[in-house]
C-alpha cells in the first residue's frame, strides 16, 4: 500500500546528515592535536549518546534476538539482508573499474536471490563467489577524495568527512529503502540493525571489560579498517597467497617431471620452512668455515 511520506525516512536522514555537517562546521570543536580527529570533543559526546542508546535499547533488543531466535532463522535473517547489498556492491566494483568484482558481486545477487530463496540461502559464497561489500564512500576514496577527520554520527556509529557525504548515495543504492509500504520498511530497518548487533555482542562484552579508552580504540580500528578496504590491501594479500600456491604447482611439476628435488619450496616472507635450513641425511653440513684463531701475542718481525 501506497502512503504519501513513503519517501520521509530517507529525506529525514539525508537532512539528518547535512545537519550535522553544518553543526561540526559551525561548532568550533577542533581541541585537540590529533590531525585526523579534529572533532574529537564533538565526536565524544556523540559517542557518548551512542553508548547510551545502545546500553538501554539496541543491546538489549539483540541480546533477546540472539538468545530467543534460532540460529538458522538469524542465519537467514542477515543472508537476505546482506544480498540486498551485493547489488549496489557490484555497481561500486564497476564504478572503481573493478569489473570481475562487479561481475562476481553482481552473480551473487543473481543467484541467492533465485536458487537462494530471495538470498535467505547463501549459495553463492560455498560456489566460490566472494563477497565484496563496496560503498559510495570506497568509490571516493578510490577516485582520490581524501577520507577527511573521523566523524561519529549520530544512531549510525562511526565514520568520516567523506563517508558521512557519501551516505544518500548508499541509502538510494539500498533496495530496501525503495519499499513503498513504510511498515514493512520501518520494520526491516530495525530488524537488520538489531541483527547486525547482535553478530557483534561477544566482541562488544570483552571491548567493555577491557580496561582502555572505548572511543580510541573504534576510532583507531575503524580508520585502520577503511583505510584498508579502499586501498584493498586485504586483496593484495589474497592475491599474493594465489601467487605462491601458483610457484608451489608449477614447481611440483618441474620436479616431477625432471625426477630431481629441486629444493625447498618458496615460502611467504612472514613464515620460515624449516626444511630450508635442515641437512639430508648424511650430506656435510652446510656451516660457514671457522677463522683461525688469532694470537695474541704481537706479530714476530
Amino acid at each position: 500500500m501506497t502512503n504519501r511520506n513513503d519517501s520521509a525516512p530517507p529525506r529525514t536522514r539525508t537532512g539528518l546528515a547535512l545537519a550535522l555537517g553544518a553543526a561540526v562546521l559551525l561548532s568550533g570543536c577542533a581541541t585537540t592535536a590529533n590531525p585526523k580527529d579534529p572533532f574529537e570533543k564533538f565526536n565524544r559526546a556523540m559517542f557518548s549518546f551512542n553508548d547510551s542508546v545502545d546500553r538501554v535499547a539496541l543491546k538489549p533488543a539483540a541480546t533477546a534476538y540472539k538468545n530467543v531466535t534460532p540460529t538458522f532463522v538469524q542465519t537467514g535473517v542477515n543472508n537476505f539482508f546482506g544480498n540486498l547489498t551485493d547489488l549496489w556492491s557490484s555497481l561500486n566494483n564497476f564504478a572503481q573499474l573493478k569489473g570481475q568484482d562487479g561481475l562476481n558481486d553482481f552473480m551473487r545477487f543473481a543467484v541467492n536471490s533465485t536458487l537462494g530463496l530471495v538470498g535467505v540461502l547463501d549459495i553463492a559464497t560455498p560456489a566460490g563467489m566472494r563477497k565484496h561489500n563496496e560503498d559510495f564512500g570506497q568509490t571516493l576514496g578510490f577516485w582520490g577524495v581524501p577520507s577527511g577527520p573521523y566523524l561519529m554520527l549520530p544512531l549510525l556509529g562511526p565514520s568520516t568527512v567523506r563517508d558521512a557525504g557519501a551516505l544518500p548515495a548508499d541509502w538510494w543504492g539500498d533496495p530496501w529503502t525503495h519499499l513503498n509500504d513504510v511498515d514493512w520498511r520501518t520494520g526491516g530497518i530495525v530488524l537488520r540493525a538489531v541483527d547486525q548487533r547482535a553478530s557483534v555482542l561477544d566482541a562488544s562484552n570483552l571491548l567493555e571489560d577491557a580496561a582502555l579508552d572505548r572511543y580510541e580504540f573504534i576510532r583507531d580500528g575503524y580508520m585502520q579498517r577503511r583505510s584498508s578496504k579502499v586501498l584493498d590491501t586485504d586483496k593484495a594479500q589474497e592475491r599474493a597467497d594465489k601467487v605462491h600456491e601458483k610457484l608451489e604447482k608449477v614447481q611440483e611439476k618441474v620436479e616431477s617431471k625432471l625426477g630431481v628435488k629441486l629444493g625447498p619450496k618458496p615460502a611467504p616472507e612472514d613464515g620460515a620452512d624449516e626444511s630450508a635450513t635442515a641437512p639430508e641425511p648424511g650430506s656435510a653440513p652446510n656451516n660457514p668455515p671457522v677463522p683461525a684463531p688469532v694470537s695474541s701475542e704481537p706479530a714476530r718481525k
